[in-house]
């Protein structure tokens, strides 16, 4: 159907991302309702997937195998999120936000620009007219993905039912995935973006290679700024104190799931050189532990 805007679909892509957040930013500043945060940044990625699908035109097997992963995901977590905050109440990511217009403005510009960035390796994949045959980088991506999926979604339900369960108020999720990492949904999330990388490398080339931004800022996104470092300060505060609490701790990887046995008898300069356990997630301790 012709270039729009530009070749890639990088323009096109950010003025859609960009007016679809100011929707929602104007929605929960006028009326102060912030349940739909979540829903708006997985939703965007469903219409730059599809717009940028049939912009195109070209419904290469490839663009149509990524784009209805990417829509699986978007429509999978959207939803879980959304019934998940109608059932909580509010988000209390927000707390210090609501009555803030500056503050919040800059969650919704950090929302644009991680829906826009992470998007990238399927947005380029879909602007491409190249179509390789299938290779083995489209099939261990995929592959990727539907690891990645099961463990995100598997570990949201899983910390879902045990805090719906009234015996389990006020302690913190350790079943299922639990077990083997403190983060779970967050290893599958950024293991099925890589995946979704991974497949899209046949068709990259010179320059379109910097998509890999899009894995690597989601990655650093939850390591090191809105993902593992808010949860482990909050959860650190509440438990700090508590012993068992300390034990999981020390013996739970932060990100990949690993056995508890295995990764509690490994030397701390491993874990923070080779599996993410960084300081940076113990500065909220009591100064006793």
């Amino acid at each position: 159907m012709g270039t729009v805007i530009d070749s890639h679909f990088l323009a096109l892509t950010a003025i859609v991302t960009v007016g679809y957040q100011l929707l929602f930013f104007i929605i929960t500043a006028l009326l102060k309702f912030d349940k739909v945060t979540d829903f708006a940044g997985s939703t965007n990625f469903i219409i730059l997937a599809v717009l940028t699908l049939v912009v195109k035109g070209s419904w290469h097997f490839r663009q149509v195998v990524l784009s209805m992963l990417v829509v699986v995901w978007g429509l999978r977590l959207g939803l879980f999120l959304l019934m998940r905050i109608l059932r909580w109440g509010e988000d209390r990511r927000f707390d210090e936000m609501r009555d803030n217009l500056g503050k919040l403005a800059v969650f919704w510009v950090f929302q644009a620009v991680w829906v826009w960035t992470v998007s990238l390796p399927l947005t380029v994949v879909n602007a491409s007219s190249r179509n390789p045959s299938i290779e083995a980088a489209d099939i261990i991506g995929w592959i990727m993905w539907a690891i990645g999926l099961f463990v995100e979604a598997t570990s949201d339900q899983q910390k879902l039912v045990f805090k719906n369960a009234p015996e389990n108020r006020g302690k913190w999720c350790d079943v299922g995935l639990w077990k083997y990492s403190r983060h779970p949904n967050y290893f599958g999330e950024i293991f099925l973006w890589w995946g979704i990388f991974v497949a899209a490398t046949p068709v990259l080339k010179n320059a379109e290679w910097l998509v890999i931004l899009g894995p690597i800022f989601l990655t650093l996104l939850l390591l090191f700024i809105s993902g593992l470092p808010l949860l482990e300060e909050s959860a650190d505060k509440k438990y700090g104190n508590v012993s068992t609490y300390m034990h999981y701790k020390r013996t739970t990887s932060p990100l990949i799931l690993l056995p508890p046995a295995l990764y509690g008898n490994l030397p701390g300069w491993f874990k923070t050189s080779f599996l993410f356990e960084f300081p940076l997630y113990s500065r909220s301790l009591p100064l006793e532990n």
